[in-house]
């Protein structure tokens, strides 16, 4: 916990890796003081099939799961420090996008917790 799922056009990692971008979002979620740094969880879906407005644009949307307990505004500021950071490696890129959800604590459970 937590976890950021980066979907993306697989045409931008003509521009940047995948490793490249997970290293870049990992400093932001880092650096933002919300979580342990050991937890942090990212993974990129590129997709080589898709469709934005009915044609194909290149975009980028992270998705990320998060444990509640953190306030509307620490989770848009997160949401915002993610975009900005992903506009910085992608300046000809308009469809960027990132959304934070929270999972229940009292219906969370991993193996960890057995």
């Amino acid at each position: 916990m937590p976890h950021f799922v980066v979907d993306c056009s697989q045409g931008i990692l003509q521009v940047h890796d995948e490793e490249s971008i997970i290293a870049r979002l990992h400093r932001v979620v880092n650096s933002s003081g919300l979580f342990e740094e050991s937890d942090i969880k990212i993974r990129i879906h590129p997709f080589r099939i898709y469709a934005v407005g009915g044609g194909r644009e290149d975009f980028i949307h992270t998705f990320a799961w998060i444990m509640q307990g953190r306030s509307v505004e620490q989770r848009a500021a997160l949401s915002k420090a993610i975009v900005s950071e992903l506009a910085e490696m992608f300046p000809l890129l308009p469809r960027i996008a990132a959304n934070i959800a929270e999972f229940e604590r009292a219906t969370y459970f991993n193996r960890a917790m057995m």
